[in-house]
């Protein structure tokens, strides 16, 4: 009887970590689409990630947090290690003000107001026109191969929030690095 009470405990806390497992695996970048115009690359993704607990608790305390979005582009060559073409980084801060109750995010010194943590996130989400390169750095119809990655930036939070984010799995929100090939053809109307 004991045996059966044992295995049977056994059992259930198995399922329980494969059920605490899940919400980690939902991060991750859904789709990534070079763009080319006007002289420059840009780059589109859309990211899933969702912010909960101890993450969100101290978000909606006014605590800022930061998203970076990192990007490499590499040119595959057979005789020697690939070249690096593009080495990318977008950082967003996302804040919110209890005065004013109203959530802020923004890239460098700019700065938008959005009325929810959601919706403040769903600018980081949602990278749009994401320059990243003049097209006459590329050689034309020539294959290179990118990766992209959204992660929450613990190294630009405050110290003791830097301690936490070590200590605990909560604040260690990152996608995976997802792939993605693409080349820029002569044919390719330049605007």
């Amino acid at each position: 009887m004991l045996r059966l009470l044992l295995s049977l405990f056994l059992c259930l806390t198995l399922v329980a970590q494969a059920d605490t497992g899940a919400p980690q695996e939902t991060e991750r970048v859904v789709r990534v689409e070079p763009v080319v115009r006007d002289g420059k690359l840009y780059i589109d993704a859309d990211v899933d990630f969702v912010v909960s607990g101890d993450l969100r608790n101290a978000a909606e305390k006014g605590v800022p947090i930061y998203f970076t979005a990192d990007l490499q582009v590499v040119s595959k060559r057979w005789w020697w290690f690939d070249k690096a073409v593009i080495s990318e980084r977008l950082t967003w801060r996302v804040v919110y003000n209890a005065l004013t109750r109203q959530w802020r995010v923004g890239t460098g010194e700019l700065s938008l107001p959005e009325s929810s943590l959601d919706d403040a996130l769903s600018l980081v989400r949602n990278i749009r026109g994401w320059a990243v390169a003049d097209t006459s750095d590329l050689k034309p119809d020539e294959l290179y191969e990118g990766q992209l990655r959204v992660r929450l930036d613990t190294s630009l939070l405050a110290r003791p929030f830097q301690i936490d984010a070590f200590n605990s799995s909560a604040w260690s929100l990152a996608t995976p690095w997802k792939n993605f090939t693409f080349s820029i053809s002569l044919d390719a109307p330049r605007h």
